[in-house]
């Protein structure tokens, strides 16, 4: 089945009627930025095999060309990156679009570093938060004024002073990306200042399963971070990062979970390859989330296989109650199967989703509605009713030049309206081919 493109800007979707097959996943956006700073920051040279390419990935890699590090590319997601990051000899102006996982680690790495930088991105960046993190790293040493609101980006970072011995501080219940960029920089704090670094988390941290991404990519790299619950974590005294040699990046796992769903309501089975039991990404428990939807979850090691209802035949999924704070972007896929449950379906503990490249809770509770559907929402949760087939409306989605609501609504044409997508090309942040691989799975409905 193909979509039907009526320009470069919009995307009509053809009404769906089943789904199966096999995909192979483009590789985990958090995981890739992640080796890719950590790679810089190694001695020796690693070589990175299944790097997504999107545009945040493209970011970071135009961002440590920029400061000189040595990367060769061999592609089809095979790069070697060369460590060594050093301070820069003169201001860089550093662009990085809307990619918080590119935006906020560089942040405490070239405040640690040092150097004198300007970092910026796109207007939607410039709104989203950053406070905490600069309070946390100001607050050991670090040179960092804002260079237009305060609490946001750009920042203008300098050379500051670096001192150890002391506690950093970081709150965690706006974002885990704060910590996370705190502690892949840690061992250049270590490193400076012969000391040990100590973070403590103030308050409730919120996405924990993103930290434990980094912790055990910061482990592949040679240094273990002790952890004392989810309160404190003790980088130890002269930890440096060690280039692994070869590194292979997982799937990623919040895409699979598009064509998870799709399995769930289009009847399936559909096999997502690169992410399975073994997986270290949180977001892989959204199989969990649809098993309690009825869906049938088949496991192996580097894949999962889903079938559920046939939604097209009047089939519904069981309705959800459901705590998403550990998988904030996969619960966006959630609350676009709620379309199709049995019953209303609450989404709690999303506060994350206010800061996102877009505000996710009003952009859902708003192209939700558009679509026929009944929703209700607050600071941090959303309730969806599930949309009667008579109640369906035609509607143009609005992206918010937001990846994930393109993607979260192309599972809207398993319904019987007419849905187009407007600005498609906006999942290009993370999975620029998305639609055509979505549609090779479906199997469009007769006339």
């Amino acid at each position: 089945m193909k979509p039907t493109s009526t320009s470069a800007n919009t995307l009509v979707l053809s009404r769906a009627q089943l789904a199966q097959g096999e995909i192979s996943l483009p590789g985990s956006k958090s995981i890739s930025n992640r080796v890719l700073l950590l790679a810089a920051l190694a001695k020796g040279r690693t070589r990175l095999s299944g790097l997504l390419d999107s545009d945040d990935t493209r970011v970071m890699l135009a961002a440590l060309r920029q400061l000189d590090v040595k990367l060769e590319d061999h592609g089809d997601g095979r790069l070697d990156v060369e460590g060594g990051l050093a301070p820069s000899s003169q201001r860089e102006s550093i662009f990085l679009g809307n990619a918080g996982t590119a935006f906020r680690p560089l942040t405490a790495a070239l405040a640690m570093l040092g150097g004198h930088y300007h970092l910026h991105g796109v207007a939607r960046m410039h709104e989203r938060p950053i406070g905490d993190l600069v309070d946390a790293l100001v607050g050991i040493g670090a040179d960092i004024r804002y260079a237009g609101n305060e609490g946001y980006p750009p920042l203008d970072i300098a050379s500051g002073s670096i001192r150890g011995g002391q506690a950093l501080k970081v709150k965690g219940s706006v974002s885990s990306q704060f910590l996370t960029a705190l502690l892949l920089a840690s061992p250049l704090c270590t490193a400076s200042t012969g000391h040990p670094l100590i973070i403590e988390v103030e308050g409730e941290l919120i996405s924990k399963p993103y930290v434990l991404i980094t912790l055990n990519l910061m482990a592949r790299f040679g240094v273990d971070v002790q952890r004392e619950g989810w309160h404190r974590f003790i980088v130890p005294a002269a930890s440096a990062y060690v280039a692994p040699g070869e590194l292979a990046i997982e799937g990623d796992a919040s895409s699979a979970s598009y064509f998870m769903a799709l399995g769930a309501i289009g009847g399936g089975p559909v096999k997502v390859r690169g992410v399975g039991s073994r997986s270290i990404q949180g977001d892989i428990a959204f199989a969990d989330v649809l098993q309690r939807m009825g869906a049938v979850v088949q496991w192996e090691t580097e894949s999962v296989q889903v079938s559920g209802v046939q939604v097209a035949k009047g089939e519904r999924l069981k309705a959800f109650d459901e705590d998403f704070n550990l998988i904030p972007d996969a619960a966006m896929t959630a609350a676009a199967l709620a379309m199709f449950a049995d019953g209303p379906c609450l989404l709690r503990n999303i506060a994350s989703w206010r800061v996102k490249e877009t505000d996710r809770i009003h952009a859902m509770h708003t192209e939700l509605a558009r679509l026929g559907a009944q929703v209700e929402s607050g600071p941090d949760w959303l309730r969806v009713h599930p949309i009667a087939d008579h109640a369906w409306r035609d509607a143009a989605i609005e992206t918010y030049d937001d990846h994930r609501m393109a993607m979260c609504f192309s599972l809207a044409s398993f319904g019987p309206a007419r849905v187009t997508i407007l600005d498609p090309a906006c999942v290009a942040k993370t999975f620029p081919d998305y639609f055509q691989v979505f549609h090779s799975l479906i199997q469009e409905q007769s006339a």
